[in-house]
């Protein structure tokens, strides 16, 4: 009976021994950061960034008050004072490039795109970015025109201002991955700044793990009449653009049509904020961006990083890209008034959280390898990596958007037993002791 007690005993400690082993299912500082963003904040932000007149990229550059000089100086003197407030935590500067009329029909005459830049470095992986950013210009009607009056409330000092605060939230944590928040200048005129940045960071050699685009944050009335404070949507291209020739050739016989690395990226941030936001309702959008239309991540796409455009999902039409004036009974401009400044605060904590989670994450897989041909299961094998206690496979039905089944493990293999592998999508991601997890990698070999 004694031997009996004693076997039990070990059993026992041992189950909680292995429990213990598993990393938690849930990080309480995730809503120490959603609470901490500020609408007030925001709204300041937004009042200060309109205050300036036009942010047109060629409008002027010399004033204090006007233009997109006195714009960016003061963007990059807010990231400053934050950089203060937590020790000098954060490295801020100014990258730019040169744009000439010759470059495309938008350039009235040339000048420098300026971006502001602060990074917040990581770690344990300082090479490794997740990026959020907004946009510091504004136009009017003619985005030839520098001069007319161009407040671009929500487009885009909406995202702009959830960048600031986003960065004066998390600068008070510290992360094993690098996070940079970017004022980017140019969308207007062709998408010049994150072009200009994207490729900044491929000649530095930066490992970017995803951009966050931020472009419209903060209207929740549709030209429709439609209201939603819950609504917004993430577009996702479906693969990158510099995929080869043998990898599209493995797609039409292995699948991944919708499983690209940005797509990852999409389903990453829809999965978190249903974890921690139930309140919101993210909407993924299996589309570049809006049709016909770009915004700031698509140059990094183009560079085959990770992208995506988080923003509004009820736009007005009558807000966008026009000259301030009533005509027809219709009042036409971008305003402060049209700014829901709690919904700017939401998708803000949206962000926010998925910065941090992806931030405070080991990186994905670098290999996964996938097989089970003719075999009533599914194998999967993958990389290592450092800094990882464990691993979660994922699986979801071909017409999944998300993924909706999932194990955790410790090994780097796994046979699925009874897990048809016709039947189902696969992918891995790495799990760090706090729990964070890496964006899902996808197989990427197969299993010989």
């Amino acid at each position: 009976m004694k031997q009996l007690s004693t076997l039990t005993f070990l059993l026992f400690t041992g189950l909680i021994f292995a429990q213990d082993q598993v990393p938690p299912d849930t990080d309480l500082r995730i809503y120490d950061i959603i609470n901490a963003v500020s609408a007030d904040s925001i709204k300041a932000d937004v009042t200060k960034l309109v205050g300036f007149g036009t942010r047109n990229t060629f409008s002027d550059t010399v004033s204090d008050t006007r233009g997109i000089g006195a714009a960016r100086r003061w963007i990059k003197s807010d990231f400053e004072k934050t950089s203060s407030a937590c020790s000098n935590c954060l490295d801020v500067f100014y990258q730019k490039d040169l744009v000439t009329t010759d470059m495309g029909q938008r350039v009235p005459h040339d000048a420098y795109v300026v971006n502001v830049v602060a990074m917040q470095k990581g770690t344990k992986y300082p090479n490794r970015y997740i990026i959020m950013s907004g946009d510091i210009d504004s136009r009017a009607s003619n985005t030839m025109d520098f001069e007319t009056d161009a407040p671009g409330a929500n487009d885009n000092a909406s995202g702009m201002a959830g960048t600031l605060e986003a960065a004066r939230v998390l600068s008070k944590y510290k992360f094993e991955n690098s996070i940079l928040y970017v004022g980017l200048s140019g969308e207007e005129q062709g998408l010049y700044g994150g072009a200009g940045l994207a490729a900044y960071a491929k000649e530095k050699g930066w490992e970017i793990i995803g951009i966050f685009n931020n472009d419209m944050i903060g209207n929740i009335k549709g030209v429709d009449g439609y209201v939603s404070n819950r609504d917004f949507r993430i577009f996702s291209e479906p693969v990158p653009p510099t995929e080869t020739e043998k990898e599209r050739k493995a797609r039409r016989f292995y699948g991944g049509e919708v499983d690209g690395i940005s797509r990852q990226l999409a389903r990453y941030v829809h999965g978190n904020v249903e974890k921690y936001m139930p309140e919101m309702n993210p909407m993924m959008i299996y589309r570049l961006d809006r049709f016909g239309r770009g915004g700031h991540h698509r140059p990094f796409n183009d560079l085959g990083y990770a992208g995506i455009r988080i923003m509004e999902a009820h736009e007005n039409y009558t807000q966008q890209h026009q000259d301030v004036r009533t005509e027809n009974g219709i009042a036409y401009g971008d305003v402060l008034e049209h700014v829901n400044f709690p919904y700017a605060a939401k998708l803000t904590a949206v962000n926010s959280i998925n910065l941090a989670s992806i931030a405070w994450a080991p990186p994905a897989p670098e290999t996964v390898e996938i097989g089970g041909i003719v075999e009533a299961s599914a194998k999967l094998k993958w990389s290592m990596v450092n800094g990882a206690v464990g691993y979660k496979i994922y699986w979801r039905d071909t017409t999944s958007p998300t993924w909706d089944h999932s194990r955790y493990l410790t090994e780097t293999e796994m046979t699925l037993e009874g897990v048809v592998i016709d039947n189902f999508f696969f992918g891995v991601a790495a799990v760090g002791a706090n729990g964070h997890e890496s964006v899902v990698r996808f197989p990427n070999a197969i299993m010989r």
